[in-house]
């Protein structure tokens, strides 16, 4: 308990407690996943079930907490369960290492970040969380934007200037949910990504999903 003992004065022991026993899904841990699942592991949660198929690549450098020049070719499910259980090696890590299907859910969790980059999946997975009735965030386009006080959490109906989430309102009207959405205008066409912005997507997810697990029940 003592590599937690700096949440103690905010969230109490009670709240510790809770978080250990809590349980969390995050589906795709690149660059805003990854860094959501270290940061619900800072937090002392119990079980984390990370889920994502690909490997570690050279341009995955800058804003990816699994990717340095050691770790390229290497499974990110292998590279995040190693970082976080050098956070906590009582955190029980469970790895589903392939594109996202039904056997997710045969698994229990109290909660998931969806930070999928694949739009199809990513739909899919929403519809899913939706028609079980699973509590989740879903991390909109953190690409193309440069400007970390534009990100915030909102609903999926308030969303602007994000093109992924503009795809994801036509494909799912009459629903509402939790997002991370920017208000900035992509200042780009082509792909790029800037660690303050994609980090910024990642803290306000874990925030939102550490907030739900310690008023769960309340």
């Amino acid at each position: 308990m003592s590599k937690f003992a700096r949440l103690i004065p905010l969230f109490g022991i009670d709240g510790l407690n809770k978080l250990s026993k809590s349980s969390v899904c995050i589906v795709g841990i690149g660059g805003v996943g990854g860094d959501a699942a270290i940061a619900i592991a800072r937090c002392g949660v119990g079980k984390i079930i990370i889920c994502d198929f690909d490997t570690v690549e050279e341009t995955n450098i800058n804003r990816q907490i699994v990717a340095n020049t050691n770790t390229i070719g290497m499974y990110k499910t292998d590279c995040l369960e190693k970082m976080i259980k050098e956070i906590n090696p009582d955190c029980e890590v469970i790895k589903i290492t392939k594109k996202v299907d039904e056997e997710l859910f045969n698994y229990q969790f109290d909660f998931l970040i969806d930070a999928i980059d694949d739009l199809p999946s990513k739909i899919e997975l929403i519809k899913k969380c939706l028609d079980k009735n699973i509590k989740f965030i879903s991390s909109m386009g953190a690409a193309k934007k440069v400007e970390p006080s534009k990100v915030a959490i909102t609903k999926i109906s308030k969303t602007t200037y994000d093109p992924v989430a503009k795809v994801i309102r036509g494909k799912l009207r009459g629903f509402d949910f939790p997002v991370v959405s920017s208000t900035e205008e992509p200042v780009c066409t082509d792909l790029g990504s800037y660690m303050p912005v994609v980090n910024t997507f990642s803290l306000l997810l874990s925030d939102y999903c550490i907030k739900y697990l310690l008023n769960k029940g309340e």
